[in-house]
């Protein structure tokens, strides 16, 4: 029925309109439908590490698409831009071993020298002899130009200068270090007529985990879409491709692997890191499961919940899974200032935060 005015025919639209208000009567009369409600059983397989292939071969096969995508991406921009140099700033953690790989990858697609790959190792007050040994080994087994430049006396400077108090730890004391990396990190790609790499990935992103101005600046942030669990394997699948080919490139890498996550930006005790990263924000393998399903889907809170107690329910207690999400959440949406900021960076998966 589409009104009286749709028709020539008033008999028509007569008949028509009482079997829709026959049919609608039907529909939403009292106990016309009832279904007694129960809780549903889940039974499809829900995998603990969205973002990461189970398969071997599909895991492989994954790592050399985002690899593929990432080195592509970058190749694109040194072109546009005429870079001469990429510069990295490296610490021997994961991230920022993946984006000077990618870089690495990008030179080769230009048939440019690793030399024109400037790393950056810049420790100090959290820096342990692991990690900045194994920046250094990374760069040099690369052939990437190193640089070391020790920033605890322009720090303990700008404490001065600011009245930081420098046996106060707190997020100043934390950031301070972050900014001043950051700001050799440009003047070097100034100096060089490069552009600055980024190393912050999609779950960090997510978390707000990177000090604004900070670690969270770049020309270009390679990793900007990949999430921290993805992180892992793909260092590992380059890890494995040395093997035979570069022990020493690939007993680095094997040994980053083995390094906790951590910014060391608070003191070491006993030369061994202080800081850790999951203890402060959580599981990664949580928050990564939490961000698949709250941007790829749109879940709600509960049912990414109760998504999480069936897939990790073995791993993680209710109380450990729930404090996690509940952080997930605030900080997923305090955090968002520093999104809309950021550098560009490749797309390699169904998810990103990218305001572009």
């Amino acid at each position: 029925y589409v009104g009286p005015e749709a028709s020539g025919r008033p008999e028509v639209n007569e008949a028509a309109k009482a079997a829709v208000q026959a049919a609608m009567d039907g529909i939403l009369a009292p106990g016309a439908f009832s279904l007694t409600l129960s809780p549903t059983k889940l039974t499809r397989y829900v995998a603990p590490m969205p973002f990461v292939p189970e398969g071997k071969e599909d895991r492989d096969a994954r790592c050399r698409e985002i690899l593929l995508i990432a080195s592509l991406g970058l190749k694109q921009r040194l072109e546009h831009t005429g870079a001469k140099t990429a510069v990295v700033g490296l610490s021997g953690g994961l991230d920022s071993t993946l984006a000077v790989l990618i870089t690495g990858l990008a030179m080769k697609m230009l048939d440019r020298p690793m030399t024109d790959i400037v790393a950056v190792t810049m420790p100090c007050f959290g820096t342990t002899d692991r990690t900045k040994n194994n920046a250094v080994i990374l760069a040099e087994q690369m052939g990437a130009t190193l640089r070391t430049v020790d920033i605890s006396n322009t720090v303990r400077s700008h404490f001065k200068d600011i009245g930081h108090d420098m046996a106060d730890h707190s997020v100043t004391f934390e950031n301070g270090q972050a900014r001043e990396r950051t700001q050799v990190l440009m003047d070097i790609a100034n100096a060089t007529g490069g552009l600055v790499i980024g190393t912050g990935d999609l779950s960090e992103l997510a978390l707000g985990w990177c000090t604004y101005n900070g670690d969270h600046m770049s020309m270009y942030g390679v990793n900007a879409s990949i999430p921290k669990t993805l992180v892992r394997h793909l260092v590992g699948y380059l890890a494995r491709d040395n093997e035979g080919k570069d022990e020493a490139l690939h007993d680095v890498l094997e040994d980053i692997l083995d390094t906790p996550v951590s910014p060391e930006l608070l003191p070491a005790v006993k030369g061994e890191i202080s800081q850790r990263t999951e203890d402060l924000v959580g599981p990664y393998e949580l928050h990564d499961f939490f961000l698949y399903y709250v941007l790829r889907w749109g879940f709600s809170p509960g049912k990414v919940y109760r998504l999480a107690l069936y897939a990790l329910g073995r791993q993680y207690s209710r109380e450990v899974i729930l404090k996690w999400l509940k952080t997930f959440y605030r900080r997923f949406f305090t955090q968002q200032f520093k999104r809309n900021c950021l550098p560009d960076g490749p797309k390699v998966g169904s998810v990103a935060l990218s305001p572009r």
